[in-house]
């Protein structure tokens, strides 16, 4: 069966979105609606961490790949998440060459990282499947880097040529902001920002992702050469749904 990572390199286009209620509930309704990746977002969703096992038990009625991103660049973080079950990490605001060589090698266990070694955590079955989990660990863990600082522009070659980070992931709203040109998603110091993340990619065999704000920017990314691509989350379906039904609810009293 091929994993994500597998999807990935050979060139296909995986879609996800984001968690941020914290509900295993919630994770379990948008899991089924066929997604190919989910992220529970521990840095600014409602999420802590003793929200994860529950949620992370709900995506597995799903065939979406579990991701968590954390909130920082601790060790212990994303150690507990990777145990715990998730499938790939999302690392969010790094700004340097430094920080992401950091980031890497918590994705690894020695000698090509840092990555303490538990042989009975949720995340190999209890100790069931650890053999299995050991030997396989860097085909199937995912590394996500995220570009939402300027600073890290001018590292991604170096960035892109870690062997722990499988995607760089580029944050609009924070890249924007960070240039000085906040939500002007079309200014040409953008565009060249995002072109130069799927360049660096590409030259090393990665793959670029973005969480877009609307459908409306999908084939700009898609035509650049993004490929994990990202819309959308649990709150932000509910809110819409809601007020679509409240909205068609009031208009019945006009007809």
């Amino acid at each position: 069966m091929k994993t994500l990572k597998d999807r990935l390199k050979a060139g296909e286009v995986v879609h996800g979105c984001w968690l941020n209620s914290g509900s295993a509930h919630d994770a379990e309704i948008v899991g089924k609606a066929g997604f190919d990746w989910i992220n529970i977002d521990l840095e600014h969703g409602v999420s802590m961490e003793s929200d994860l096992p529950g949620q992370l038990q709900a995506l597995e009625t799903s065939s979406a790949t579990p991701i968590v991103r954390v909130e920082s660049l601790i060790q212990s973080r994303v150690s507990r998440a990777l145990d715990l079950g998730a499938q790939g990490i999302i690392f969010p605001m790094i700004r340097s060459l430094t920080e992401a060589q950091q980031a890497a090698s918590f994705m690894r266990y020695p000698p090509n990282g840092v990555r303490g070694m538990a042989t009975q955590t949720r995340a190999v079955g209890f100790g069931l499947d650890f053999e299995d989990y050991y030997l396989q660990e860097e085909r199937r863990l995912l590394g996500i880097l995220q570009v939402e600082n300027s600073g890290i522009l001018n590292d991604l070659e170096e960035i892109a040529q870690l062997d722990a980070i499988d995607i760089l992931f580029v944050g609009p709203a924070d890249l924007t902001l960070s240039l000085g040109i906040f939500r002007q998603y079309n200014h040409p110091a953008f565009l060249e920002a995002i072109k130069k993340v799927q360049q660096a990619a590409k030259k090393h065999r990665k793959s670029a992702g973005v969480l877009i704000p609307d459908m409306g920017e999908y084939e700009k990314y898609y035509n650049l050469g993004y490929r994990f691509i990202g819309c959308g989350s649990d709150t932000v379906f509910l809110l819409q749904g809601a007020q679509k039904m409240a909205e068609d609810l009031k208009n019945k009293l006009h007809t």
